[in-house]
């Protein structure tokens, strides 16, 4: 029998690990990027292609699926994965972050956040409680604990307050997820670090989540302007706090070095909405770096986007073409850009999977890292 949940090690090269999570919709392996659904779409994504590119779990948003078309009704329908035609693992966030960055108003109290919708100014109430019934309803495979975020550049009194009730609302949403029955049975739940950048807030929150227990774990809080060398620097320490058996999830990032240099310090999972974002704006990744098809310099370019890489558009149609298509606002351009990108950050998944497994992380890492920056290799 397919088990809820069990996250096994393969590998380690360092700190990085390999493996996978078994749930009963599916094997994801690790490390894992997954592709961002907000509304129940990949944009400009059909579910097999997304499958296709080498996805193994998507992330679908709390938040936007609440307000529109409303969890209740996605129940009504058969569910997140009937909905919208995926049936692998889904990832759904708590709608923390949203809720603090796009709502017009919010208050938050220790019951939870209020809140006005960005689409049409309603009034909306979002607690740990109500996060966790809406993930029900949606139903996810991996829920996400309801916290609180607060910007890095606050004081440090009120990280360390946001870090304390976002504890508090881990015990709770625990104990909400605990309570949904069928879906209990067959979901996991995981628990989100916070501190900010802060080694001894975050070695608090650690301490706080594995005493409640949890799936998994995020590492939260960070992506969100800290800069790369900032978030290197949280992330030498904060993973390592957290249970060394159990998946550690980066929310939010990121950029294809942003992941090499987490892979590298023990991350297990990613999200981020840049690979599909960027191709719906006409910025290709490859390996030499990512481009700018809008360019006058590839209207005649009949190449390849990256000339290394093996996914359908690459082996179909020219730089020059998707130039057009991207100058021309073609629909058509955003989806061959969109799933160029997915690939590429599925293949990178791949390389860096195979890497550790064959304990040659630090060559390959510095390799791509000086292909991709266009800078010496380290020892050069």
């Amino acid at each position: 029998m397919t088990p809820r949940f069990d996250f096994t090690i393969a590998a380690t090269d360092g700190k990085a690990r390999t493996g996978a999570i078994r749930m009963q919709r599916g094997e994801i392996r690790t490390p894992a990027f997954m592709p961002v659904g907000t509304a129940a779409t990949v944009k400009a994504m059909k579910p097999g292609d997304v499958r296709a590119s080498g996805a193994d779990i998507i992330l679908g948003n709390t938040y936007h699926l609440m307000l529109r078309p409303t969890a209740e009704r996605v129940a009504r329908l058969g569910g997140l994965h009937a909905f919208m035609g995926w049936d692998r693992p889904i990832l759904t966030d708590s709608g923390g972050y949203q809720v603090m960055s796009l709502s017009d108003l919010n208050k938050r109290n220790e019951n939870g956040v209020t809140f006005r919708s960005h689409i049409d100014g309603s009034k909306h109430t979002i607690s740990p409680e109500r996060s966790i019934e809406i993930q029900r309803l949606l139903g996810s495979d991996i829920v996400m604990a309801f916290d609180e975020l607060v910007p890095t550049t606050s004081t440090r009194e009120v990280q360390a307050a946001a870090m304390a009730r976002s504890m508090r609302w881990a015990k709770r949403s625990r104990d909400a997820f605990d309570g949904g029955g069928d879906h209990a049975a067959r979901a996991a739940i995981f628990g989100i670090q916070q501190g900010a950048l802060d080694e001894r807030l975050r070695a608090e929150s650690a301490g706080e989540l594995t005493a409640i227990g949890f799936d998994g774990y995020a590492v939260g809080g960070l992506a969100v302007g800290e800069g790369q060398e900032a978030m290197f620097g949280c992330l030498d320490f904060a993973p390592s706090q957290l249970p060394a058996d159990k998946p550690r999830y980066l929310m939010g990032v990121g950029k294809p070095d942003d992941i090499v240099g987490a892979v590298e310090r023990g991350i297990d999972m990613f999200d981020c909405v840049l690979p599909t974002r960027s191709g719906r704006t006409g910025q290709a990744f490859t390996r030499g770096g990512p481009i700018n098809l809008r360019n006058a310099r590839f209207g005649e370019d009949q190449g390849p986007l990256d000339p290394a890489c093996a996914c359908p558009v690459c082996g179909t149609w020219t730089r020059a073409y998707l130039h057009h298509l991207v100058r021309s606002d073609e629909i058509l351009g955003a989806m061959l850009m969109t799933e160029h990108n997915l690939y590429f950050y599925q293949a990178l998944m791949a390389d860096l999977r195979a890497a550790i497994a064959e304990q040659r992380l630090t060559v390959f890492a510095n390799g791509f890292r000086a292909a991709y920056r266009k800078e010496p290799k380290s020892g050069e």
